[in-house]
């Protein structure tokens, strides 16, 4: 007999709560390093976009290209129930509180292995300092 399953985490960081073998959901609450006082690197998914939803608290999504001069970086304040899109290969972090709570939806194939992390120097924390607060 079937049943419906629910899922639920209350940790920090970020779990894969449902995976399906094509897609994955995952429930990221805030942890250290997405503390505006933590925040050191931006990430990139080199296969797939992957997706957000703010349930709870405030998020900024953090997300830069790469241009001659450096990193163009740039911040949208999240807003509730309106899910934002991070297209492939796009570097991208997130910066939360502790009330926050985010919803991901991405590829379930998605790993540091198709991934790549992008350590941030002291100009650019200051950046993203400076446009989040």
């Amino acid at each position: 007999m079937q049943q419906i399953e629910n899922f639920a985490f209350t940790g920090e960081g970020m779990t894969r709560v449902y995976e399906n073998g094509k897609w994955m959901v995952g429930i990221k609450n805030w942890k250290p390093s997405n503390d505006i006082t933590g925040i050191d690197c931006l990430e990139r998914h080199n296969k797939s976009d992957e997706l957000f939803v703010l349930l709870e608290g405030s998020c900024s999504l953090i997300y830069a290209n790469e241009t001659i001069e450096g990193l163009s970086i740039h911040a949208v304040s999240m807003e509730k129930n309106q899910v934002y899109n991070i297209p492939q290969s796009l570097w991208h972090n997130t910066v939360t509180q502790k009330t926050t709570k985010l919803i991901l939806i991405e590829d379930s194939s998605t790993s540091g292995e198709n991934s790549d992390i992008l350590n941030l120097n002291d100009k650019q924390i200051d950046e993203i300092r400076s446009l989040v607060r």
